[in-house]
């Protein structure tokens, strides 16, 4: 209510007793109100530009909302009043721009009232270890999964130097074909091997992350290192403490070798180095924006990498480069010391060469953090030596009939049969999930205002009208009421969601079908892509809306590449998309091919 009455407070009393005094007429609008009478709307003094019933004529386009001619009058003539004040946050005279760690004072739970989430209990069951020698051939140490990495170093038949060593030596390699690096961590790596190497020696074995070499996206703070969201403005930005999840993963005994590229302030793949490319098909983009981390890590650069996901970043990427891609639940990973793109949105997870890589990581940086205010403890259950028979797979029959479904998804949902799962058919009301994406727009514009209001997004490399630059600026003029309305349509699918999860244990999907990224990210809600077979593409592909003046590159004949398909979990039971996936990838078995020329 500051903005109500505002002159009642700034005006001192002895002035107003010199103007009773004098006994000059006091306007009705500036008299002082009867003792007892509370604060009223629209009698704040008027601030901000002038506006017109021509503004509001033109304004009503934009959110789509007609005003009759008399109400569009009392409007304009009161707008400098009732509303043009509640912008003295930005426009002043006292203003106040929220630090950059503090997050809005709503925030989403994706476990409804009433509801528990998550398994009941901590229970970690990794596979057997393999009988596999270690490969005479560094290739193939390096393509090798981390459930493999870490028995042979933890059997001490591979130092983690060595192993740090011949990623090292692929980054500088194949970063010119990729540019997936932005900040090779060498002197850092070696340190952190070596030291690995002597604690395993030493009888201190810290577990199956220990020794191993990852990629971090680069919009996770490392202290002393840049982190430069791959955008231009931050390309010299250097934090002075580690991100949460990097903290854990150097207790962990992880060995950081880079920081990877991310489409620019985690749009798609384009940053101000360049596009990050596909290493399956060079002609096209890795998709973004944990771009980085899908090319890296496809290519055997680093053992696994940790990217983000606010509406479809670690899909997409591992969709494109081949890879397994764990979305952990909402609030499961803390994103303390990661740049925010959207305070209710944005995930932090795993992209690796396995399923049972992905669960392995996850295990290793879960858990509360009193830097993000939505992140929760949680349990995590997962034995991967468990059978998948009888768990009810939920699946959309037109989805699957229909682009972007391929033969691929529908043979997957026919090995989950083959497998012992029991495919259920579900359903979600035919509702206008895309309006949820008002809520993206908002928090991505107030995250970066002041990189807007600056005029420092014209410093970034694309600007076309689908890049944030625009996106952002556009932003400015959605409705705060359409908002709160997309909040409940949000809350309103959630209750969907836990309808159909009342039904079925997991979801089979399509995992570039659009409906199902923006539902289960504004839900929170847990995924798993995995490669499980193989396309064939006539024309490259790509994140952006198509521009004429530069057409995507065509193929005849067409190329082979990856795809997969994704499942959804019940919110905080990753253990459950693990098993499945895991026993997905070992029936379908093509998860060790490789791309040509790395």
């Amino acid at each position: 209510m500051s903005n109500r009455r505002r002159f009642l407070s700034t005006v001192p009393a002895a002035l107003a007793a010199v103007t009773s005094a004098c006994r000059k007429p006091i306007p009705e609008s500036a008299a002082s109100p009867a003792a007892g009478a509370p604060p009223a709307f629209g009698t704040a003094a008027e601030v901000g530009p002038a506006v017109s019933t021509a503004t509001f004529t033109e304004a009503e386009k934009l959110v789509q909302f007609d005003l009759a001619p008399a109400q569009r009058a009392m409007a304009a003539a009161s707008w400098r009043k009732t509303m043009a004040p509640l912008y003295e946050r930005r426009t002043g005279p006292k203003k106040f721009a929220p630090p950059a760690a503090v997050a809005p004072a709503t925030t989403w739970n994706p476990v409804l009232g009433g509801q528990r989430a998550g398994p009941a209990r901590d229970r970690f069951v990794r596979s057997a270890a393999a009988r596999d020698p270690l490969p005479a051939n560094e290739t193939d140490i390096a393509f090798a999964p981390v459930t493999r990495l870490s028995r042979w170093i933890e059997s001490r038949q591979l130092t983690s130097e060595r192993l740090t060593n011949i990623y090292l030596d692929r980054l500088q390699q194949f970063d010119a074909k990729l540019r997936c690096v932005i900040t090779l961590t060498r002197d850092l790596a070696l340190q952190q091997a070596r030291q690995a190497d002597q604690e395993i020696a030493a009888g201190h074995y810290r577990g199956p992350l220990h020794g191993i070499p990852w990629g971090a996206k680069d919009l996770l703070d490392t202290v002393g290192i840049p982190t430069t969201y791959g955008a231009e403005p931050y390309r010299n930005r250097v934090p002075g403490e580690d991100a949460a999840v990097v903290t854990r993963l150097h207790a962990a005994g992880a060995v950081l070798v880079a920081k990877l590229s991310l489409g620019a302030l985690a749009l798609n793949d384009i940053w101000f180095g360049g596009q990050t490319m596909n290493p399956w098909l060079l002609e096209e983009g890795a998709s973004g924006s944990s771009a980085g981390p899908g090319a890296a890590t496809a290519a055997g650069l680093v053992g696994f990498s940790i990217g983000s996901e606010t509406g479809g970043s670690i899909i997409s990427p591992s969709m494109r480069c081949g890879v397994a891609g764990l979305r952990p639940t909402y609030g499961r990973v803390p994103r303390t010391g990661a740049m925010t793109l959207c305070w209710s949105l944005d995930k932090l997870g795993p992209l690796c060469r396995g399923v049972e890589d992905t669960l392995l990581v996850l295990r290793a940086i879960s858990g509360p953090d009193a830097g993000d205010v939505s992140s929760v403890p949680s349990r995590l259950e997962f034995d991967a030596t468990v059978p998948v028979e009888g768990l009810r797979v939920g699946y959309l029959p037109q989805w699957m009939k229909e682009a972007p479904a391929t033969d691929v998804d529908r043979a997957t949902l026919d090995t989950a049969r083959r497998l012992g799962m029991t495919p259920v058919e579900v359903r979600l009301p035919d509702w206008p999930y895309g309006s949820l994406d008002l809520i993206l727009f908002a928090e991505g514009a107030a995250a970066f205002e002041d990189l807007t209001l600056a005029g420092g997004l014209g410093q970034l490399k694309a600007q076309v009208p689908d890049a944030w630059p625009n996106l952002f600026r556009q932003a400015r003029f959605l409705s705060a009421v359409d908002f709160v309305q997309a909040e409940r349509l949000r809350r309103s699918v959630a209750q969907e969601m836990a309808r159909i999860f009342g039904e079925v244990d997991l979801l089979l999907v399509p995992s570039l079908r659009d409906e199902i990224l923006t539902i289960t990210n504004h839900t929170g809600h847990p995924s798993l892509t995995l490669r499980t077979g193989f396309v064939e593409v006539a024309e490259a592909r790509s994140d952006w809306a198509p521009n004429p003046v530069h057409p995507l590159p065509k193929f005849t004949p067409p190329r082979r590449v990856p795809h997969g398909v994704t499942l959804i979990g019940r919110l905080f039971d990753e253990g459950t998309i693990g098993r499945a996936g895991l026993a997905l990838e070992r029936a379908c078995n093509v998860a060790g091919e490789r791309p040509p020329g790395f």
